[in-house]
């Protein structure tokens, strides 16, 4: 396979597959030092990430041609793959460099980019993980969101499932990972109860975490989101800044299922859709079945801050 490391031919690529992009997202990966359409970018079967889940990823996006928080995102990646023993090919600069050659190569505005670091694989099929080559892939996609437009005007219903989320002794919840099975049990337990969406509870009963964001309650104009066996969202704590910075009290602490229920207002959070209201947890009516004035100006100013240089960071497209 030709590298593809001119903008004009990774999308010439792109045009070509026609039937592949029937079948994947338009956008651009990269892999083993090329950049390439979707449809091309795969890994071996050998491959660690696949075959134990042995990996770590971070995801950020891009709105209207700009990263948001880009700096944070690649901290928890670069972390990430240090506590895993892991190593990198690229340094920090490079790894940002080639996200942005992604989202500008796809020509996305508003794009879901993700940057992984798999275990890889052995050249002998060795069990030792110290033998494997580790493998980087970043590509850029369209942007997604946990929740669509009709689910942002009206709330989320959400429903509790009784799975347990990994104890954090087992897997360190600090490092993004795809040890994903408690989660999408959840999803399942969710559906058969009629909602969208789930929560699970950590290992001592509490309220953990949903597929892919966090959650927060508002009680009293006091915003509370869970503390323990949680991945500390980009969005999680930009929602903590963003209450610091407007003088609203915000912690992160237990929360139980009755207080999730009692709450005058509840939101999740993800890179994936940022402040999402939730107005129905299980059976129970929060809110009065109505989007909240703390939830909204959250939002408003959570979307303000893409535009400004301080948060975001601008993509020079081809």
């Amino acid at each position: 396979m030709t590298p593809m490391t001119n903008p004009s031919t990774v999308l010439s690529a792109i045009d070509q597959h026609h039937i592949d992009q029937r079948r994947y997202p338009h956008g651009v990966a990269f892999m083993d030092g090329q950049y390439l359409p979707m449809s091309e970018a795969k890994i071996s079967v050998l491959d660690w990430g696949l075959l134990h889940s042995d990996a770590t990823y971070d995801t950020v996006h891009v709105w209207n041609g700009r990263f948001f928080r880009l700096d944070l995102h690649l901290d928890r990646f670069l972390a990430g793959v240090e506590r895993l023993r892991m190593k990198l090919p690229y340094d920090r600069e490079k790894i940002a460099s080639i996200l942005k050659q992604c989202v500008a190569l796809s020509g996305h505005k508003s794009a879901y980019v993700e940057m992984i670091c798999t275990r890889g694989s052995s050249p002998t099929f060795s069990r030792d993980p110290r033998q494997a080559e580790n493998r980087f892939i970043a590509f850029a996609v369209p942007y997604g969101s946990v929740a669509n437009d009709e689910q942002l005007e009206r709330g989320l219903h959400v429903a509790i499932s009784e799975t347990v989320r990994i104890p954090p002794n087992s897997v360190d919840p600090t490092i993004k990972n795809y040890h994903w099975l408690d989660l999408v049990k959840g999803l399942f337990d969710a559906y058969d109860k009629g909602a969208e969406t789930a929560l699970i509870l950590d290992t001592n009963g509490h309220v953990a975490e949903g597929p892919g964001f966090n959650v927060f309650l508002v009680k009293d104009g006091w915003l509370r989101t869970p503390a323990f066996g949680v991945l500390p969202g980009i969005t999680r704590r930009t929602v903590l800044d963003l209450c610091a910075e407007i003088g609203l009290a915000a912690t992160a602490a237990d929360i139980n299922r009755d207080d999730l229920k009692k709450a005058d207002e509840v939101f999740i959070t993800s890179t994936a859709g940022g402040i999402m209201p939730v107005t129905r947890i299980d059976d129970t009516t929060i809110s009065k079945g109505q989007v909240g004035s703390i939830t909204r100006r959250l939002t408003d100013l959570y979307w303000q801050k893409h535009a400004d240089p301080a948060w975001s960071t601008a993509i020079i497209y081809p």
